[in-house]
């Protein structure tokens, strides 16, 4: 019996000096009113800008966590503190299990929630996070020589929006990924570098400055949004800007990547990144008492599903990989793709099919998913060499759909995040019938956008704008009594046109206007519509 005892008194000594990981969630942020007089102290001016533009308010979340908690965590014993993340006002920590559990003592810790799922109480909830085909011919703007790519640019009807010159100009993509190698010496990056589309990144793995490092996974990715070989590879959105995170770790699987992927959200948020790709799920860990169970894929419990709600809420648009379990044994969709208010993505073949290894929706809460596809069976890509290959893989669905979000969104530069989201659903093939393999199945970006620029401008009972898309004569037709008032402006926001018009019917000439987007502004007595047309 003693040697009974000794034995499992050893065996629970050593249970308790096991490492575990845990977020640590505080109570307030006491710097709030100090951030809230000081908002350049936490964002820049570009992300308060879009911001403005969405009519989103600052709020608690913006706030960075208080040092002194920070402080005071790092100096427990016992305690590292692998990542952090103001969003959720919370630090990814590792220690034992009871110097964790110690923390709740000090007063301004909320709670402790352990990654193993086992050691949580079972009744703690975790607190979610409010927040036909076209082929219609264009003059031609920018007409690529897509070679190999071609197919997965016009699957979507992407070239007709390139051929308009939407190709991601005036946008910000930030890339969530393994790696990046290559990116800064590899030809088919030369037109980033060339043109400073390269903003900056981290490595947080490493907490390295150094992000062309580590897993060429993300070169691939990068490749197929911003990648530029004549006839060989074109990215769906080459003049967009670009920021590289790395926030994968490959040599293990552990919820800490979790957490960089949410910390680097949050950096991409502050730096005023409009869209987000990012090709990596979790659901399996290498401590299985870690991994997610298909019920705890709901959007409410992963951490970085929680983090990408949030995302969507201060106007980012998050456009995630499915994942490649379509399988396994467990086929559905994993972390953070279960999150809900962004786009997932599942990959179909150069035939529109659907392809056995994407992962299998719905979400355990019965929401679609994936959302809508994209080409992921023998994508073109780029490796580190800067040789164009081809690749497999939700992973690559992913950015070529986010590319295209991208360049339809610099099309349309002043919808919301949740209008682009709606239109490119609205767009896809399936949105009337939707299904667990496809969603609501392949956007048509063309479409997107002509529906969205039908549903800015054209009609109210009074008034009548037509055609839009306009080539050289716009009519303005209805009852305004007296007169109205029509202003055009460019996308730069400069006046190009004011016009009297008079009762009945109006005929505008266009003619000395160049191809583009146009944003009107037509006040009457009875009327005032703002809106916006597409000159051909």
């Amino acid at each position: 019996m003693k040697i009974t005892a000794t034995f499992l008194f050893l065996l629970l000594s050593l249970f308790s000096l096991a490492q575990e990981d845990a977020w640590v969630y505080f109570t307030d942020k006491p710097d709030e009113v100090y951030y809230t007089a000081n908002p350049l102290e936490m964002l820049t001016q570009r992300a308060i800008d879009r911001r403005t533009t969405q009519n989103i308010a600052l709020e608690v979340k913006d706030i960075p966590i208080s040092s002194t908690y920070i402080a005071q965590i790092e100096g427990s014993s016992g305690i590292t503190v692998m990542a952090k993340s103001k969003w959720l006002n919370a630090l990814h920590i590792r220690g034992n299990q009871s110097d964790i559990q110690a923390l709740t003592a000090l007063s301004f810790v909320d709670h402790v929630q352990f990654a193993n799922h086992s050691l949580n109480p079972i009744n703690r909830k975790v607190v979610s996070s409010t927040y036909n085909r076209n082929n219609e011919s264009f003059e031609v703007m920018a007409n690529f020589n897509y070679g190999n790519s071609s197919n997965q640019i016009q699957m979507l009807n992407g070239h007709l929006l390139h051929q308009q010159d939407y190709t991601g100009q005036g946008k910000v993509i930030a890339v969530l990924d393994a790696g990046f190698p290559g990116v800064n010496t590899a030809s088919p990056f030369q037109r980033l570098r060339d043109n400073n589309l390269i903003l900056g990144g981290y490595n947080f793995p490493d907490r390295s400055s150094n992000f062309y490092v580590r897993n060429s996974h993300g070169t691939n990715v990068l490749s197929t949004m911003g990648g530029y070989v004549d006839g060989q590879l074109i990215g769906t959105a080459p003049d967009a800007a670009y920021y590289l995170f790395i926030t994968e770790d490959v040599s293990s699987e552990n919820p800490v990547e979790e957490s960089y992927w949410v910390e680097a959200l949050e950096m991409a948020d502050s730096l005023g990144v409009d869209v987000v790709n990012s090709s990596l799920g979790y659901g399996t860990y290498d401590e299985p008492s870690y991994s997610y169970s298909y019920s705890q894929r709901n959007g409410q419990i992963g951490f970085a599903s929680r983090g990408a709600a949030i995302a969507m809420s201060k106007g980012i648009v998050c456009v995630v990989s499915a994942g490649n379990e379509g399988n396994n044994a467990e086929p559905h969709i994993g972390i953070p793709a279960d999150a809900d208010n962004i786009l997932t993505v599942g990959a179909v073949n150069s035939t529109e099919g659907y392809v056995s290894f994407s992962s299998i929706g719905p979400s355990y809460d019965g929401r679609i998913k994936p959302d809508v596809c994209a080409r992921g069976q023998s994508a073109t890509v780029s490796n580190t060499a800067g040789t164009i290959t081809t690749a497999n893989g939700t992973s690559f669905s992913s950015p070529i759909l986010a590319g295209m979000v991208t360049t339809f969104w610099s099309a349309l530069p002043n919808l919301t995040a949740a209008e682009v989201i709606q239109f490119v659903k609205e767009s896809a093939d399936q949105f009337n019938n939707p299904d667990n393999l496809k969603g609501f199945g392949i956007p048509d970006f063309q479409l997107a956008l002509n529906n969205a620029l039908n549903v800015t401008s054209l009609v109210n009972e009074n008034v009548t704008f037509y055609p839009n898309p306009v080539d050289n004569f716009l009519y303005i037709k209805g009852n305004y009594l007296d007169r109205g008032e029509i202003k055009l402006y460019n996308s730069l926001g400069q006046k190009v046109l004011d016009l009297i018009v008079w009762q009945n019917e109006e005929k505008i000439s266009l003619e000395n206007l160049a191809p583009g987007i146009y944003v009107y502004d037509f006040s009457a007595n009875n009327a005032n519509l703002q809106g916006k047309l597409i000159k051909q």
